[in-house]
């Protein structure tokens, strides 16, 4: 038996996150979140919702007729955390939202990548 870290590992899930926002970080602020901006993020959502989970992520979408790399912000909220009220679930969903989209705003105000032309 290897005492090695695992490179690659997979996880079935039974069922997704009770709430995902993403946030197309990278079209706006042409650079990928740094850490220390996650955890602004994270710490103006702790007032909002028990525990979350966020993903910094290069996302590349491939086909064989398209190709798109992006650097997107991805927010999961555990079921247990999201209201059973639909009217609340989604008063709490809008209140992420609007804090994820402040947060990148101030981010992107800050410091901005000037995307160069070829």
């Amino acid at each position: 038996m290897s005492t090695e870290p695992q490179l690659a590992f997979y996880q079935r899930l039974p069922e997704p996150p009770g709430l995902e926002i993403r946030v197309n970080f990278g079209i706006f602020a042409g650079r990928p979140a740094t850490a220390a901006e996650i955890d602004e993020l994270a710490q103006s959502l702790l007032t909002k919702v028990g525990e979350i989970s966020i993903v910094a992520e290069d996302r590349h979408e491939i086909g064989e007729d398209s190709e798109a790399s992006l650097h997107q912000v991805r927010i999961d909220v555990d079921p247990e955390y999201i209201p059973e009220d639909e009217h609340e679930a989604d008063v709490l969903a809008g209140r992420i939202v609007e804090a994820a989209e402040s947060w990148a705003r101030d981010c992107v105000a800050d410091r901005r990548a000037e995307i160069s032309e070829p």
